[in-house]
């Protein structure tokens, strides 16, 4: 196992076409009549340094105290009276996530963007930590973007977001869907500029992409640009325009799968179903699929009906590459419990993150299907009779599970007691299938 898990370190870092420069993320949403039946399709890739571990955790609703608090990444804030139930990929070593739903069927994902803007070096919320509040504190989209824009106005963005004593920061875009409608909100520090989507399809990457169809914005955005020389105030405000920086390596990169993100939703409109956005998002030669220094290290895919009598479906790999990887159901139901499987070891008040100087050491968060993984990774990539056999039972797993997810879609749940541990026994379904290879 050790020479398997070596190997498979050797090929991430050294055998990948490497990339110079932190780059990551695309995430997409799908609405009628881009999609099959009613539904809104989900889509994100959550692209990391290769080495970091991506877990997927569930936290039930709660109420709370008046003048109680909330640890978020670095800083505390104010919480909520109520929270919602939150499915979240995320970084192991930080509070908040890339993605995510709640259980009023609210998805977020989260994109890095640079800009004129200087970027914040100072803690406050990371845009990881903003997913997370959105969704446990707004049960529609639209609420999700006020949410979001009311923390930034009063807490801020800002500090390291990697688990490395080297400084990586940037502002966020978020891409934001609910039962009827999606909605793009990009960031600049405390300014911003959202974007309603009604129907057809839509993406981010790391770049702006909100131009002149503004439909909710921060009140001295425009001036501010004003006042910086960026805007003179009389041409058409266009967003992306005024607060991007237009010529650097790293928009061009992202540019390209910005772009690219947009042709593959448009080639699939009309019939974009789960599986179809996992074949986007597994997409290599388009770059959405990433590899080297950041690769791909989490996947989310939701399906959600219109009809609110019908449950979502949210799909999550848990691992790095959807290539290699199995997308395995969640649905919100009650009594779900803790996912041990995807849940990373505690590190406790000792952790790293927490005490400062941060950043001084990093534990090993590997959660027990990563360790899994990572070995059937490494016979996947160097044996390639084998690989394929495992890979063909990955997908026939996969396969069963949305079918019978169908029938949830269309028909809706008889009995939620036999669907309590589905995320939990997917990935003990997947683990068997490693062992049957």
């Amino acid at each position: 196992m050790a020479a398997a898990q070596t190997t498979y370190l050797n090929w991430v870092i050294c055998h990948r076409n490497l990339q110079m420069f932190p780059s990551s993320c695309d995430t997409f949403v799908a609405l009628p009549p881009s999609t099959v039946e009613q539904r809104v399709v989900f889509g994100k890739n959550s692209d990391r340094p290769c080495d970091e571990v991506q877990e997927v955790v569930y936290f039930p609703a709660a109420n709370h105290r008046v003048g109680e608090k909330v640890e978020c990444t670095y800083i505390e804030i104010e919480q909520a009276p109520h929270t919602y139930a939150v499915v979240l990929s995320r970084p192991a070593w930080l509070w908040g996530a890339e993605m995510g739903a709640n259980e009023h069927q609210v998805c977020i994902g989260n994109e890095a963007v640079w800009g004129r803007q200087e970027v914040n070096d100072e803690e406050a919320l990371l845009g990881m930590d903003l997913v997370r509040l959105g969704l446990e504190r707004a049960d529609t989209a639209q609420k999700a973007v006020n949410v979001i824009a009311e923390l930034l106005e009063k807490y801020g963005q800002g500090g390291n977001c990697m688990e490395d004593e080297s400084s990586f920061t940037y502002h966020n875009s978020f891409l934001i869907s609910d039962r009827t409608e999606a909605w793009v909100l990009e960031t600049s520090g405390k300014y911003w500029a959202a974007e309603k989507v009604e129907e057809g399809h839509r993406n981010i990457s790391n770049q702006y992409s909100i131009t002149t169809k503004i439909d909710k914005e921060h009140p001295e955005m425009r001036e501010h640009a004003r006042s910086q020389g960026w805007w003179d105030g009389r041409i058409q405000f266009n967003f992306a325009r005024v607060y991007s920086h237009m010529n650097t390596a790293r928009i061009e990169a992202s540019g390209s799968r910005y772009c690219e993100g947009r042709k593959l939703l448009e080639k699939t409109a009309g019939h974009v179903t789960a599986e179809t956005m996992m074949g986007i998002l597994r997409d290599k030669e388009s770059g959405i699929n990433m590899e080297g220094m950041f690769m791909t290290t989490g996947s989310m895919v939701s399906v959600v009906p219109g009809d609110p009598s019908l449950p979502g479906v949210h799909y999550f790999t848990g691992t790095p590459d959807p290539e290699r990887s199995v997308f395995k159901p969640f649905v919100f139901v009650n009594d779900i419990k803790q996912l041990k499987l995807t849940c990373s070891p505690c590190v406790g008040p000792d952790d790293p993150v927490k005490r400062k100087p941060r950043f001084q050491s990093k534990p090993d968060r590997k959660h027990p299907l990563f360790l899994k993984h990572e070995v059937v990774a490494a016979i996947i990539e160097t044996t390639k009779e084998r690989g394929e056999k495992i890979k063909q039972n990955m997908r026939q797993l996969e396969k069963e599970k949305m079918a019978k997810m169908e029938e949830f879609l269309t028909s809706g749940i008889k009995d939620s007691t036999e669907i309590v541990h589905l995320f939990s026994d997917t990935i003990e379904e997947e683990l068997n299938t490693y062992s049957k290879s």
